[in-house]
């Protein structure tokens, strides 16, 4: 006889359910990380609009400073919105972290119980299979005796 986890079934679908949360993890950080680069992107733009709007010496436009203002005031305004967007992320990304990491423990739990079982399984056909040895030898032992 062979073994049979009654679970199997459950223990395939949590599996699924871990993997997919796995997935979406992946999916938010990856949001994460595309973010973070506009992010810098964007502040590298502010500081470079910062150096060649400002001249040092010569005569100042002041039409061209007040329309790098308006620019930088554009930047910053994005800026603060991907900051928002971030911590909205980070948000998400710890919800899935926290589900991957219960659908996890699910899956482990399924896992343990699995491998008690096959060990009691094991135990059990090796107890059988010395009942049975015994009986060999037993009735090897009587005809022997009454031959």
């Amino acid at each position: 006889m062979s073994f049979k986890f009654r679970l199997q079934t459950l223990m395939r679908i949590r599996e699924q359910t871990r993997d997919e949360r796995r997935a979406q993890l992946a999916d938010a950080l990856r949001v994460d990380v595309e973010l973070e680069r506009q992010q810098q992107e964007l502040q590298q733009e502010l500081a470079e609009s910062r150096i060649t709007a400002h001249p040092t010496m010569g005569a100042i436009n002041v039409d061209r400073v007040l329309e790098s203002q308006r620019y930088e005031m554009l930047l910053g305004a994005k800026l603060a919105a991907l900051a928002d967007q971030r911590e909205h992320v980070a948000r998400e990304i710890e919800q899935r972290r926290l589900a991957l990491v219960e659908a996890d423990r699910e899956v482990r739990v399924l896992e343990k119980l699995r491998e008690n079982q096959l060990e009691r399984f094991k135990a059990e056909e090796q107890r059988l299979d010395q009942r049975r040895l015994d009986e060999v030898a037993t009735i090897g032992h009587y005809r022997q005796q009454h031959s």
